[in-house]
């Protein structure tokens, strides 16, 4: 097993912080809070230390969620609020800031290009660094913006948002080198509140973009709080994708597509009452699937044989976030518990705990794993090469 450094951050927030968000090459990250602020950290590779760079107030009500475009698009950030809203961010040089024309007024009404010590505009931390202008605010929703993702790389410069209206939007940016003009492109109605949202990160030709969606509603305590929905680029609509024989009636908090690299099948995790992983395999060939997604008279989604890969409670209480490393083999969790465990899958595709990391910092001994899941690593470490390498281990 592989030991874990800790390093402690004073966040500097005065309110609870929602979310974290790191960049596409970890060395950036960005935190959001109930009071109303965001802000970025920038890695010292030489200290492995983190630095406060940049915080602003970005909405006039709670920040939910936070996160990165790719970096082909610029340093570019969206963050939502209970305000209503979702916001696009995008960091330029201190210099470049009262020239540009499309700065957008604030949260309360006001201009959102504020004056910090140090003469900068929004976010600048101190003279001469780069500044977080906004560059476009979304405002249709009518209720709090619950979650924003951007989607793959290869999709374009797109955005998802959901609310608890129960609506998911699809914006585009019209032109990548105009961030101040983006269209909305789709609404799903879902008809209960939402709470969270994941894109799936496939870029396989054969499989059509797919969006899962989760929704924390009380209202209906029988009804199925996930729903996935996938584009069918004939008709130009998005089309629900049947999932009652593995969703889950619990409040979901989080969720998460795996990165496909190479899977004929989909890897979606739950973070609800319990961490639930569900496994959704195309049903036919990648041929048929070709051919339905080139067929304009196909107006029906993908068949799938959904299964539920495992419905864990480790955690023995409610679990808020889950989180995928880059090659979807290893899943994050955290929960009520004030822990976050590590979870991997063996050759047989059954999940297992593998860490466990304290609120502290610290890893839980090994002797204090549960011993199905010190039996699943002697099981990994025992392998051929071939599962080996499909599975790679923590260490």
């Amino acid at each position: 097993m592989s030991t874990f450094a800790a390093h402690n951050i004073s966040g500097g927030h005065k309110d609870l912080i929602h979310d974290v968000a790191f960049d596409w090459y970890g060395d950036r990250m960005a935190t959001c809070s109930s009071d109303q602020h965001v802000k970025i950290w920038d890695r010292d590779p030489s200290t492995n230390t983190w630095k406060n760079s940049a915080s602003w107030k970005s909405h006039s009500g709670s920040v939910w969620k936070v996160t990165w475009a790719h970096p082909e698009f610029g340093q570019i950030v969206a963050t939502c609020s209970f305000d209503r809203t979702a916001v696009i961010w995008e960091e330029v040089a201190a210099d470049t800031v009262g020239s540009r024309s499309n700065a957008l007024e604030g949260p309360d009404g006001g201009q959102s290009q504020v004056s910090l010590p140090g003469g900068g505009g929004v976010g600048a931390a101190s003279s001469g660094s780069n500044n977080w202008i906004p560059r476009t605010r979304l405002v249709d929703s009518r209720t709090s913006v619950t979650d924003v993702k951007f989607a793959p790389r290869h999709m374009g410069l797109m955005l998802a948002t959901c609310s608890a209206d129960g609506t998911v939007r699809i914006y585009e940016a019209t032109d990548v080198m105009n961030l101040s003009e983006w269209s909305l492109q789709h609404e799903i109605p879902c008809k209960v509140s939402l709470s969270c949202l994941s894109w799936n990160q496939t870029t396989a030709r054969f499989h059509p973009p797919m969006i899962a969606v989760g929704s924390d509603d009380n209202q209906h305590p029988s009804a199925s709080k996930v729903f996935v929905f996938e584009y069918h680029e004939a008709s130009r609509r998005w089309l629900k994708v049947e999932t009652h024989s593995a969703a889950t009636s619990d409040p979901v908090h989080d969720i998460a597509f795996a990165p496909n690299l190479g899977r004929s099948y989909h890897v979606l995790a739950i973070a609800s009452k319990e961490l639930k992983i569900i496994s959704m395999k195309p049903l036919g060939t990648p041929q048929q699937q070709m051919a339905k997604k080139a067929d304009e008279s196909q107006t029906t989604p993908t068949k799938y044989e959904i299964r539920l890969a495992g419905s864990y409670g480790d955690h023995s209480s409610t679990v808020w976030r889950t989180c995928w490393n880059v090659t979807g083999t290893i899943l994050a969790s955290s929960g009520d518990d004030g822990q976050v465990k590590l979870w991997k899958s063996n050759y047989l595709d059954q999940w297992r705990c593998v860490a466990t990391l304290q609120g502290n910092g610290q890893q839980q001994p090994e002797s204090a794993f549960p011993q199905a899941a010190i039996m699943a690593q002697q099981q990994h470490h025992q392998m051929p090469r071939a599962f080996g390498t499909a599975f790679p281990g923590i260490a």
